[in-house]
């Protein structure tokens, strides 16, 4: 018995000695660098409009600040195109809005890995601003179309942008390649908006219009401190 306590103490000794050589070796790090990427949104509306994804760039700038080991924050601030690809019955149709938003996600930056490839995860807040809209479509007001996602996504189409505040969540998982000349992402990412892009008061025609938006992106990083 009196040696198996001892076994387990000087286990427990060995690993919290360890954790806390480990936790001593590491140096906090800060680098700054830029990303572009493409994605493919939707905007979930209530009742339902049939739609295509509609693909859209993406584009910033990107800070990140390992505090601890395994962990960090990254922030960004970016371009970035969403909206909706309407899907129409008859094909010779189209209308497709694309907004524009200067966003800003704060993120916790989750890695795994060594200091030449490492696993990665991002998870965290984004809010975001619209700072213009573009419609494209050949559907002219009072065209005799067929019925197309009802009577009420007709009325959408000439309705502008109503709330150009956006707000959500997105994350995603990547990989890091580390090098003497910076540090390289490849990562997808996922957003989904907590917010409408037009009213949904019980008046208003959509109870949601929610934005959703799948992206992937590549991030340069150069280390300013290490």
């Amino acid at each position: 018995m009196r040696r198996g306590i001892i076994s387990i103490i000087v286990g427990v000794s060995f690993v919290f000695v360890a954790e806390v050589n480990g936790q001593a070796s590491f140096t906090k790090e800060l680098s700054i660098g830029g990303s572009f990427g493409m994605g493919m949104s939707t905007v979930s509306f209530a009742p339902k409009i049939k739609e295509n994804q509609l693909p859209g760039f993406h584009a910033g700038i990107t800070g990140r600040w390992l505090t601890e080991k395994h962990l960090g924050l990254t922030g960004e601030i970016n371009f970035s195109q969403q909206g909706w690809d309407e899907q129409f019955d008859d094909p010779q149709y189209h209308y497709t809005r694309r907004i524009t938003y200067i966003d800003i996600p704060v993120m916790t930056h989750i890695y795994f890995g060594n200091n030449r490839f490492r696993f990665i995860f991002h998870l965290g807040p984004k809010v975001g601003y619209a700072i213009s809209e573009h419609t494209t479509t050949n559907v002219q007001t009072g065209d005799p179309l067929p019925p197309n996602n009802g009577e009420k996504a007709t009325i959408l189409r000439d309705k502008p942008l109503e709330n150009k505040f956006a707000w959500g969540i997105c994350g995603g998982p990547g990989i890091e390649i580390r090098t003497k000349v910076g540090y390289f992402i490849l990562e997808g990412r996922y957003y989904y908006a907590l917010g409408d892009i037009f009213h949904s008061k019980r008046e208003d025609p959509f109870s949601m219009s929610s934005s959703q938006l799948f992206m992937g992106k590549l991030t340069y990083l150069i280390p300013l401190t290490k």
